[in-house]
Order: structure tokens, then sequence, then C-alpha cells
């Protein structure tokens, strides 16, 4: 049986958190659809609570902790990632969207994501695909079709059982097929990756930068029609 890594990540500050409840229901179910395909699944957590305070020290200095860079790799290593946040004044969490600041816009191209969040009433249940969903596409990963929403009621209906159950098959699917690996593959050269960032290929030396790419021969003052 084949193995993929998978990063929960969640911005729940309760004990016990609703947030990170409906995150490893995700898991939980998307474990059992990997096993399916004969896929064995390690789950790795990122939870944000415990981080809070490096994260914030992380946005104001630019330096992050040890803790900080240890979540980053762990999403930049993992096949894909369970997203959960809670809804606050009609907004994802400020300590979510914080750590999602600190990564490199190239971290996450082409990673499949579950996209979850928790919240008082059913009035917010469109945080997801209107907040969340635009987020992750602006990092350019593939946040899947189903969303996860659950408000007080939710978790006493069968609904939620069956979009988390959509949500996971559809995750396992792409893990499966391993669609994420091949769109980056075929279009990392494409993207513009920020020189000694987390992501896997993302130029570490001088050795590593393309100098022959129209954009390196114009900042070296050359000309871009005469050169091609």
């Amino acid at each position: 049986m084949s193995e993929v890594t998978i990063a929960v990540l969640t911005a729940g500050v309760s004990d016990p958190s609703s947030t990170r409840l409906l995150a490893d229901r995700a898991a939980q179910r998307t474990a059992d659809a990997l096993s399916a395909y004969d896929l064995r699944a390690t789950f790795r957590s990122i939870d944000l609570s415990t981080i809070a305070v490096d994260v914030a020290q992380a946005l104001v200095s630019g330096m992050p902790s040890r803790p900080v860079t240890a979540a980053v790799e762990t999403l930049a290593d993992t096949d894909a990632i369970i997203a959960s946040t809670p809804v606050y004044k009609a907004g994802i969490s400020g300590l979510f969207k914080s750590f999602v600041d600190l990564l490199d816009n190239d971290l996450l191209i082409a990673k499949p994501v579950i996209l979850a969040a928790t919240g008082g009433s059913d009035r917010h249940a469109t945080v997801v695909d209107e907040q969340l969903r635009p987020l992750f596409a602006f990092l350019r990963a593939i946040p899947m079709p189903t969303s996860l929403y659950a408000a007080p009621d939710d978790w006493s209906s069968p609904d939620l059982g069956d979009r988390i159950a959509r949500a996971a098959g559809e995750l396992a699917i792409f893990v499966r097929n391993e669609t994420g690996p091949q769109i980056a593959e075929q279009n990392w050269g494409r993207h513009r990756h920020e020189f000694g960032g987390n992501a896997g290929g993302a130029p570490q030396s001088i050795s590593d930068v393309d100098f022959s790419t129209d954009l390196m021969r114009l900042a070296a003052g050359g000309d871009r029609t005469q050169e091609t």
C-alpha cells in the first residue's frame, strides 16, 4: 500500500474546537476514501493556535521562528491539505489569514485542498467560497469543488456528513491520479518563483537562476528583440 501525506491546517482557538472537529472528520473520511484506492494516509497537524504569537512576530519582523518555518515546510512537503478556519465578523480568522500571508506565492502550486469553515449561523456559509476559495486560487492551489461549512445546527444533520464524504472523495481522486504533481511539473517553469523560498523548485542559489529568460536579459540591460 502506497502512502500519501496530508496536512490538516486549522485555526480554531477554543478547546474543544469545532473547527478542528470539522477538519478531523474530513481527514477521517479522506483516509477512508484513499484506502479504497490502496493508499494509506498520514496526517500532519498544523494547529495555528499553538503558534499564534510566532505568526504575529513573523509578520512584524519578517523573520519566521522555527515553529512557523516547520509549519510552512509541512505544507510544502504534503500531497494535499485540509484547511479549516472559524468565521469571525463575517470573515475568515485573522490568525488563518496572517499565516497564509507568510507563505510564498509559489508554495502551493497545484496542491489539492479541502476548504472548510465553522461559524455561529448559516448566514456566514458563503464565507468559504467568497473568501477561502479566492485566497487559495491566488496561491494557485486546487480547491476541491465541494466546500465545507458547519454552523451549530449542522452537526446533527446527515447533510454535513454527506458533504464531508463528497469533499473527501474528490480529494482522494486528485491524490490518486497525482493530478497536482503533473500540473506542477508541466508548468513549473512558467511560474515565477521566490528566490530562497520554501517551494520545492524555488531557486536557492545563484546557480539555480536561469539568466537566459527575456526577463533576466532585460534586467541585465539587454534587448529582448535583438536577443531573440
